[in-house]
């Protein structure tokens, strides 16, 4: 590879350092994730261009600005960092994020049962026909010294708006190409809890869903959840119309598009 130019270096220091410095912002915000404030605006708008970001607000006075890294920007940022030898998130040094492979739907139906109690969990058979028909909405983190699954996201898309039972019920309900998700589960083994990895699988799978024009994710979660999704930039609509389980729960959303 031949010397970067002194251009080419502000891009991607620039990147690395949006990605090292992100925080939450909020306010609401796509999924609530912000990268850092003040950078220069040349570079902003060469990697907007370039898709390693979007959305950034620009202001002709030279003000503060916010700017979201792409999926893409991300993958980027973490290339920059490895080529530098600097240390990334422990979370993506010990796990994979991706898509669900076939042979690991056994796994998935396994992991359901020990998340959620008896009342609320999907059965194996459910939650293996949903992997048949939807493999491309359950989202996976695999810790890569084990090759076990941590924890996964898991939906279905369609074009209804509001969120109803059978949705955990009928796969047959998924449409591939439906500009809203249902999400129907976020789980996370116990002894992985409280790293961040939830967070992580949230903010990959909306980063995921808005590159491909989703309009909007719905999830419905008990009351002690709400708190927690807020944090990831859902919003709170109030006592859902579900009964799954027998439980009261709350309907959530975050727009992406």
């Amino acid at each position: 590879m031949g010397k970067k130019t002194r251009q080419e270096t502000i891009d991607e220091l620039t990147l690395a350092l949006m990605y090292l410095t992100r925080f939450n912002d909020r306010e609401g915000s796509h999924f609530n994730e912000m990268a850092w404030k003040g950078y220069d605006f040349d570079s902003i708008e060469r990697l907007d261009q370039s898709d390693y970001i979007f959305d950034p607000k620009r202001s002709r006075g030279g003000a503060y600005k916010h700017a979201y890294l792409t999926e893409k920007g991300r993958q980027r940022a973490r290339e920059i960092l490895k080529e530098l030898d600097a240390e990334d998130q422990k979370l993506y040094e010990r796990f994979e994020f991706r898509t669900i492979k076939p042979e690991e739907a056994d796994e998935a139906a396994e992991i359901e049962q020990i998340c959620f109690p008896p009342n609320e969990a999907c059965t194996p058979e459910r939650i293996k026909e949903r992997i048949s028909v939807a493999a491309d909405f359950f989202y996976v983190a695999i810790d890569k010294e084990t090759g076990k699954m941590a924890g996964f996201l898991n939906g279905i898309a369609t074009d209804e708006y509001d969120f109803r039972d059978e949705f955990f019920t009928d796969a047959e309900l998924h449409n591939a190409d439906g500009k809203n998700i249902m999400i129907l589960g976020l789980d996370v083994l116990p002894e992985y809890r409280k790293q961040g990895l939830g967070r992580e699988l949230v903010y990959n799978y909306c980063r995921r869903e808005q590159n491909r024009d989703r309009k909007r994710l719905v999830l419905t979660c008990l009351p002690n959840k709400v708190k927690m999704y807020t944090k990831f930039g859902f919003l709170d609509r109030g006592e859902a119309a579900s009964t799954w389980g027998g439980e009261k729960w709350h309907e959530m959303d975050i727009f992406l598009n």
